[in-house]
């Protein structure tokens, strides 16, 4: 691909002058964020989710809401809102400041400039973002649980989110991530999103997406293997379980680790189906991806009453292919793959003999793992990472 001389989009204070607004925080009227409201700072500050100079003001995130774009300057994709929740105390406390300093866990991390207060609609933002209201949708939980305002503006974050949870080293930014597919001398990158363990069906759709793109006429396709790190709803796997288990699987060279780079993407799961699929793409055009991989059913899961699949599995792929605002990204749709029987090895299904086939999903890989059942014999790497660490 080409590389753009461009701005990072990144939101830190220049190094020079952290001690500066550091000292001007401490006498700033402070709001403390939570967790989740420090990931989305950490995937604003790093540029994920660019042109974004900070949280959503209301017209931003009514572009998002009813567009899934934001429309100044380029059209851009930004299917989900990235917001800032306050109680309706915190809202009179810091109205018409000009600047408010944000702190987690009673440490200043940054500083929202200019702030906007809007209504937060909760039931509105739910319904157009996730396809329903139902509380027990556990993001959606979450939302209703927060403030009845928003705050927008623009972001000054003093120094990097870190989480010293033994994976900082995985964390890269998109500026960080172009370097090393620089470096690599790559001619493609081609990025790969998990919330679920790996497995040798993943491995081998992996490889036949490269094999495609030599096919193509690329010379150094190189795979961003990029599981998903912020909040995930309590039955998920743990990222520091999958991010041992990514390792393995390239120390075992079932995927080439010459050319592959395995990182963790900062952003919080939601959960909203085809509605989130488009930002997991997006924010990957920003670190220099130019194919994203989408499978069935991304960024789904059961309907919390009926345990059918909340969204159309095949939907997220569809609005991904035709999405607005993501000009250089080329989807990669799965091959189904599952274990073969008569071979005992991972292969695409052949629906001619259906009935040598065993689907390996990844909620039933979850299941497997919290159970500390092992999979079909040659469906993933055995390794102490193939189950959850109790």
């Amino acid at each position: 691909p080409k590389w753009p001389q461009e701005t990072s989009g990144e939101l830190f204070v220049s190094p020079g002058k952290v001690d500066e607004v550091r000292t001007e925080a401490d006498g700033l009227q402070s709001l403390e964020v939570t967790e989740l409201d420090l990931q989305w700072i950490q995937v604003l500050s790093e540029g994920w989710a660019k042109p974004l100079k900070g949280f959503m003001r209301e017209k931003q995130f009514l572009q998002s809401q009813h567009f899934n774009c934001l429309l100044d300057n380029d059209l851009s994709n930004q299917s989900v809102p990235i917001v800032l929740p306050v109680s309706t105390g915190d809202k009179q406390r810091m109205e018409g400041r000009p600047a408010i300093a944000l702190r987690y866990q009673g440490v200043i991390k940054a500083v929202l400039r200019n702030p906007e207060f809007y209504e937060h609609r909760k039931e509105e933002r739910c319904a157009r973002q996730f396809g329903t209201t139902n509380p027990n949708h556990p993001y959606i939980k979450m939302v209703m649980a927060s403030g009845d305002w928003l705050a927008g503006g623009e972001l000054e974050v003093l120094e990097r989110i870190v989480w010293n949870d033994g994976l900082d080293q995985y964390r890269f930014t998109p500026s960080e991530l172009k370097n090393k597919f620089k470096e690599l001398q790559a001619d493609a990158v081609f990025a790969f999103q998990l919330r679920n363990p790996i497995h040798n069906g993943h491995a081998l759709l992996m490889s036949d997406c490269k094999r495609q793109l030599v096919e193509r006429g690329y010379k150094k396709p190189v795979l961003l293997l990029h599981p998903l790190g912020g909040w995930t709803k309590d039955d998920d796997v743990p990222l520091k379980v999958r991010m041992a288990q990514h390792q393995a699987v390239l120390e075992a060279k079932v995927l080439d680790p010459e050319h592959t780079v395995l990182a963790v993407f900062p952003s919080p799961m939601m959960y909203a189906g085809p509605t989130e699929v488009q930002w997991h793409a997006r924010a990957r055009m920003t670190c220099g991806a130019n194919f994203y991989i989408v499978g069935r059913d991304p960024a789904g899961m059961p309907h919390p009453d009926t345990k059918a699949d909340l969204y159309n599995p095949q939907h997220g792929g569809l609005v991904l292919s035709m999405a607005p605002g993501m000009p250089q990204l080329e989807i990669l749709h799965f091959r189904v793959a599952a274990y073969d029987t008569k071979s005992k090895s991972m292969a695409f299904f052949d629906p001619q003999r259906k009935e040598d086939f065993d689907f390996i999903s990844g909620t039933r890989m979850r299941t497997l793992a919290r159970n500390g059942e092992n999979p079909p014999t040659k469906s993933s790497r055995r390794s102490r990472a193939s189950t959850p660490h109790r």
